[in-house]
């Protein structure tokens, strides 16, 4: 049994399909990365597994119970946390207050505000501070911390590299075994593949709403990975 499974998962937005028949298994303890160029539906996938938007009972299980019709705070509850793309930290509340928020739903487990310091120490002077005054970096990094704060068995990263630099991006990574230890299945969302290669047991590669790959990153050929992303041929 899978930890998290997708039947033909479908999602609009008004008139607009945005994904078409997503299958997607997600196993206990492993990185999974979800590749694909902007409009791909990667996001629109995440969206979708974590209640934002509304689907069918049976096209999302988790735990192999549907959950595709319940709503953001339930999934929460559940154990399935998400690290928004952008952030979206709370602007007047400080670092701290914003790790607390992501306490709400009382799940028991390993993380607290003290381990979240702990796996990212420049928050530990920094605790008081509105956590928008902080680098692009620092705030990736109390927008995962946040998303831990709810004790998740699975927590899904939507672009946590988008727009940082490479010396960043190498400690926000650097973070995930720590987390993994927990017992926390890991998804990324990334547009950078060798990045997703490097850090993932299997990638799913998305192409205008639908999986056009799959496999362990060792087994997919450049060229395979090529026409999979683009929807071209042949070699770079």
């Amino acid at each position: 049994m899978s930890l998290l499974e997708t039947r033909g998962l479908t999602a609009f937005y008004g008139d607009f399909q945005a994904l078409f028949g997503i299958d997607v298994a997600i196993e206990a303890g492993e990185t999974v990365a979800i590749i694909g160029s902007n409009g791909a539906g990667k996001s629109t996938f995440l969206r979708s597994l974590t209640g934002l938007l509304s689907n069918a009972p049976d096209a999302i299980r988790y735990k192999d119970e549907p959950i595709g019709d319940l709503p953001a705070n339930r999934i929460v509850a559940l154990g399935i946390a998400m690290v928004p793309e952008g952030r979206k930290l709370f602007p007047s509340l400080t670092v701290e207050e914003n790790l607390k928020i992501g306490a709400y739903s009382g799940r028991d487990g390993a993380w607290s505000v003290d381990r979240v310091l702990a796996l990212f120490p420049f928050m530990q002077e920094r605790r008081q501070t509105p956590a928008t005054a902080l680098s692009g970096g620092q705030q990736q990094m109390v927008a995962i911390g946040r998303a831990l704060m709810s004790n998740p068995e699975l927590l899904l990263c939507d672009e946590i590299s988008l727009g940082l630099a490479p010396t960043v991006i190498k400690d926000i990574y650097d973070a995930l075994p720590a987390i993994q230890q927990t017992g926390t299945t890991v998804v990324v969302v990334e547009q950078d593949i060798q990045q997703a290669m490097a850090v993932s047991d299997r990638v799913y590669c998305f192409m205008e709403g639908r999986v056009t790959l799959e496999g362990p990153p060792d087994e997919l050929s450049h060229d395979a990975i090529k026409e999979a992303y683009f929807g071209l041929k042949g070699a770079a």
